[in-house]
C-alpha cells in the first residue's frame, strides 16, 4: 500500500459502503475508507462468497445482514477501518478481514458518543499506551498494513508528542484530521497544525479536512506538506470532486449513487443516509424528494422514487 501522493475517501459512518467507494473509486480516488465497523459487532460475523453479486460479505449472526461487503475490483485500496478499545479484541475482528483488504485502520478520531462512551474513537487520544498496545499487536500479527486516523489535541505539542507515539507503532502512515473533539464540522480545519504534524515525523500525512473541491486537494496538501489527501462531506456530497475534469452536475451524480446501490444491493438505510446528505446539501429535505426518500424501505422503493424500475428489475432479475 503506497500512501504517498494519493487522493483518499474518508471513512463515513452509514455512508461509506461499497457503492459510495466504487464511485469514489470510478471519478480517481486511489484510496477509499470503509464506514467504522465495530470490533464487538464484527467478531461475531462470518465470511461469506456472494455468488450472485461476485462480493465478499461478512453477515452479522443470527440477522445475516451484510455488516461489511466488498468486491474484488477494491481489493488493492479499501482500508477496513475499525473501532476498538482492546488490542485482543481488535486482532480478533483484523484476522476476519485482513485478507480481503488493502489496509486496516484503527479509528481514533471519532467524538460521537457512542465511541467516547465505549472507550473508541477519540476516547483512544488520551490513552497512548493503548494506542500503542492497539497498533503493535496489530502490526506484531498482521501482514495487512495497519493505519489509523485521530483528531487534533487541543494542544497542538500534545497532538505532535501523540503522533510521534503513533510512530514509534510502527505504522506506515497516519491520517489527521484537522479539528478538535470540540470542533463542530462548520468550524474551520485547522490545515497549519497538521502541518506541525506532518513536520514531526517521517511517515505519510494524510491531511483530512475541508476538502469540498478538486482544487482543495492542492491547497491543502501546499499549506500543511502532506503526503496525502483525504476528503469527506464533499466527496459523500458528490464523489466526482475526486475527478481532475471537475465535479458532474449532483442530479447526474445522485442517479449515479442511486444506480451503484441497486447493483451492489446496498443496505436501504445506508442508501437513504447518503441520499439525505446529498439532498440536504444541494435543496431541501422537506420538499417532495426528500419526504420521499424518507419514506423509502426497500431498495425497490429507492428505484420507484427516482424512476429506475426497469434497472432495478434487470438487476434482479440477473442475482437470479
Amino acid at each position: 500500500m503506497e500512501y504517498r501522493n494519493k487522493l483518499v475517501l474518508a471513512p463515513m459512518v452509514r455512508a461509506g459502503a461499497l457503492p459510495l467507494r466504487l464511485l469514489a473509486a470510478e471519478y480517481g480516488a486511489d484510496i477509499t475508507y470503509g464506514e467504522e465497523i465495530i470490533d464487538h459487532k464484527f467478531v461475531h460475523c462470518q465470511r461469506v462468497t456472494n455468488e450472485s453479486l461476485g462480493t465478499t460479505d461478512f453477515l452479522e449472526r443470527g440477522t445475516g445482514s451484510a455488516v461489511f461487503r466488498t468486491c474484488p475490483q477494491e481489493r488493492d485500496r479499501v482500508v477496513f477501518q475499525m473501532g476498538t478499545s482492546d488490542a485482543v479484541r481488535a486482532l480478533k475482528a483484523a484476522e476476519i478481514v485482513c485478507n480481503d483488504v488493502a489496509a486496516i485502520d484503527i479509528n481514533m478520531g471519532c467524538p460521537k458518543a457512542f465511541s467516547i462512551s465505549g472507550g473508541m474513537g477519540a476516547a483512544l487520544l488520551t490513552k497512548p499506551e493503548l494506542i500503542y498496545d492497539i497498533l503493535t499487536t496489530l502490526r506484531r500479527n498482521l501482514n495487512t498494513p495497519v493505519t489509523c486516523k485521530i483528531r487534533l489535541l487541543s494542544k497542538r505539542q500534545d497532538t505532535v508528542e501523540l503522533a510521534r507515539r503513533i510512530e514509534k507503532a510502527g505504522v506506515p502512515a497516519l491520517a489527521v484530521h484537522g479539528r478538535t473533539i470540540k470542533d463542530r464540522p462548520r468550524d474551520p480545519a485547522k490545515w497549519d497544525e497538521i502541518a506541525d504534524v506532518v513536520s514531526a515525523l517521517s511517515i505519510p500525512v494524510i491531511a483530512n479536512g475541508d476538502v469540498f473541491e478538486y482544487e482543495d486537494f492542492k491547497r491543502i496538501k501546499d499549506a500543511t506538506g502532506a503526503a496525502s489527501v483525504m476528503a469527506a462531506r464533499g466527496a459523500l456530497w458528490n464523489a466526482s470532486i475526486f475527478s481532475a475534469k471537475g465535479k458532474i452536475p449532483w442530479e447526474d451524480y445522485k442517479r449515479e449513487y442511486v444506480r451503484k446501490t441497486i447493483l451492489w444491493d446496498n443496505d436501504v438505510k445506508s442508501t437513504k443516509t447518503t441520499l439525505r446528505e446529498i439532498i440536504t446539501r444541494y435543496t431541501n429535505l422537506e420538499l417532495a424528494e426528500g419526504k420521499g426518500v424518507i419514506k423509502c424501505s426497500s431498495s425497490a422503493d429507492v428505484a420507484r422514487l427516482y424512476n429506475e424500475e426497469d434497472y432495478y428489475n434487470l438487476v434482479v432479475s440477473n442475482w437470479k
